[in-house]
C-alpha cells in the first residue's frame, strides 16, 4: 500500500481567494447583500475577469471560478470561537460556490454571533444556496423568479 492509496478523496478545486481590503470595501460598497441566520453575504461584479488570450492572476482567478473572501469580528466570539467560525465558512464556500454561484461576482461571506459555529453544516449550505438564488447570483440562471433545482 502506496502513500498515495491513502489519500484516495478527490480534492476539489477552491476558489481563489479575496485578500486585499480595497475588494472586501468594493464588495461592501456595492450594498448588494443577503442575511441567513449563519451569515451574511455580500456580492458585486468582478473587476479582475481576464480577457479571453489572458493567463490567471496571481490569486488563480479564472473567469470559471467565484472568488470569496472571509470575515469574522469579535462580535462572533474569542479568537478559538472566530477561527472555528471561520473555517465553516471556508468549508461552505468551497463546496457550495463553484458548483452554485455565478462566476462573474467576487462574495464576501461574513460570520454572525453564535449562529455561525452552531447551525448544522447541512442548513449552512442551504442557506448558501437560498442567498444565492434570492440574489441572482446563481450559476448559469438568473435568481429573479426562475427555478432552481434542489432547495
Amino acid at each position: 500500500m502506496g502513500a498515495d492509496d491513502a489519500h484516495t478523496h478527490q480534492r476539489r478545486k477552491r476558489p481563489p481567494r479575496l485578500k486585499a481590503r480595497r475588494d472586501f470595501l468594493r464588495v461592501a460598497n456595492t450594498r448588494k447583500k443577503w442575511v441567513t441566520p449563519g451569515f451574511i453575504i455580500q456580492m458585486a461584479p468582478r473587476d479582475d475577469l481576464p480577457r479571453d488570450d489572458a493567463a490567471p492572476d496571481r490569486t488563480g482567478a479564472t473567469p470559471d471560478m467565484p472568488r470569496v473572501g472571509f470575515t469574522t469580528s469579535k462580535k462572533v466570539g474569542k479568537a478559538v470561537t472566530r477561527n472555528r467560525a471561520r473555517r465553516r465558512l471556508r468549508e461552505v464556500a468551497d463546496q457550495g460556490l463553484p458548483a452554485w454561484a455565478d462566476p462573474a461576482y467576487d462574495y464576501v461571506l461574513i460570520g454572525r454571533a453564535e449562529a455561525t459555529v452552531s447551525l448544522p453544516f447541512d442548513q449552512m449550505l442551504h442557506d448558501l444556496r437560498w442567498a444565492l438564488k434570492r440574489l441572482g447570483a446563481v450559476r448559469g440562471r438568473g435568481g429573479n423568479g426562475t427555478k432552481v433545482d434542489g432547495p
